[in-house]
């Protein structure tokens, strides 16, 4: 490692700032905003749902709650650069992710014309439980900024730092609407994008302007009722159903998957509901019967929810994400997407929010 980062210097990571004067700021103190997660403002760390609905759901739903996936933290301000300090509970760390995506975080500019990617605070590749970084920006023109937490670490504080006597105001507002929110899998939790920012939720969030909730459980989302029962007292715009990858079987799916339409319908009865099957048909050298056979399942809960008369839920084919003349190479591994694969997820399923949000009354 010493002798990489020797060789390219731009490979070096600083865990301190020292060349300017720095202001830190609680993220969880107006006016910078939180979304994302389960009233951040009040509990000792960052987490995505109640921690008994997540201990009362299963034992990798309890871990996997404290992965602030999906965080994000909002703010304006005049800055010309913008410091991260962060403490951890736990620090992510795999094989097959960039550390980036796993620990780090990401910076965009969010404006009228969107969101634009601005840079990536990188952690040390030693890091343990803390660690701080800056972002020299190009100019000190006030802007609304988002960052994008970490997609697998408890982070158990944050700050921002801007320069001493620098304007923070409130962030760019999203539409003004209910949350959407996502149940879903390790692609809806984001595993394999290269950082927060690119995973399929975040990709949504951005293109469409609205608050996202990501209620991805990485190998553990299964339907569970307990979870499900919570998920359907959620204010939200729309409910997005992805967890198609994680039913152990066939039948496991076919159990639980039109009992939640159910549940949620019935506390729910106009929310858009949107039915998804799993993406990986295409890019899969095994299982391809069992692919199209939980497909099948999938497509009888949106088919028998039409049949009675329900106007409000949707089905995307997950077998149309990865087409083309590039299908094998939108995936990290043949199941997981990377940031090609993610883009097209992003865009395909936003695309089938804003037609229904537009026959809600929304204009884009």
């Amino acid at each position: 490692m010493d002798n990489y980062i020797n060789v390219d210097q731009n490979m070096i990571v600083n865990t301190t700032i020292d060349d300017v004067a720095v202001e830190w700021h609680d993220v969880r103190k107006s006016p910078i905003s939180l979304h994302g997660l389960y009233e951040p403002e009040s509990e000792p760390f960052f987490y995505r749902i109640p921690l008994d609905v997540a201990a009362a759901t299963s034992g990798g739903v309890d871990r996997l709650n404290r992965e602030c996936t999906g965080g994000r933290v909002r703010f304006s301000t005049d800055s010309p650069y913008i410091a991260v300090r962060a403490t951890y509970r736990a620090v992510g760390r795999s094989s097959h992710l960039t550390l980036v995506s796993t620990s780090g975080f990401d910076l965009y500019i969010d404006g009228e014309y969107g969101s634009r990617y601005v840079k990536e605070f990188r952690m040390p590749y030693d890091m343990v439980d803390c660690y701080e970084q800056i972002i020299y920006l190009d100019s000190d023109t006030f802007r609304s900024y988002t960052i994008n937490m970490p997609v697998h670490a408890c982070v158990e504080s944050m700050e921002i730092g801007l320069k001493p006597g620098a304007r923070l105001d409130a962030a760019r507002p999203y539409r003004d609407i209910k949350p959407v929110v996502i149940y879903g899998s390790s692609i809806v939790h984001g595993t394999a994008a290269s950082r927060p920012g690119n995973i399929y939720p975040a990709v949504i969030s951005r293109k469409l302007n609205v608050d996202v909730r990501n209620l991805g459980f990485s190998g553990n989302a299964k339907g569970e009722k307990v979870l499900v029962d919570w998920m359907a007292t959620l204010p939200m715009s729309v409910f997005v159903c992805d967890y198609d990858y994680n039913a152990p079987t066939v039948e496991h799916l076919e159990q639980t998957h039109y009992a939640m339409y159910e549940t949620i319908r019935e506390k729910n009865p106009e929310l858009p509901y949107i039915m998804i099957s799993r993406p990986n048909y295409w890019t899969s050298i095994r299982n391809q019967e069992e692919i199209l056979q939980r497909r099948d399942v999938v497509m009888y809960s949106y088919l028998a929810a039409r049949k009675n008369g329900d106007k409000y839920v949707y089905f995307i084919d997950g077998m149309s994400f990865f087409g083309g003349e590039n299908q094998y190479e939108y995936t990290l591994d043949g199941v997981h997407p990377n940031d090609a694969g993610f883009l097209r997820m992003g865009d395909c399923i936003g695309t089938v929010i804003r037609h229904v949000l537009e026959k809600a009354g929304e204009s884009f």
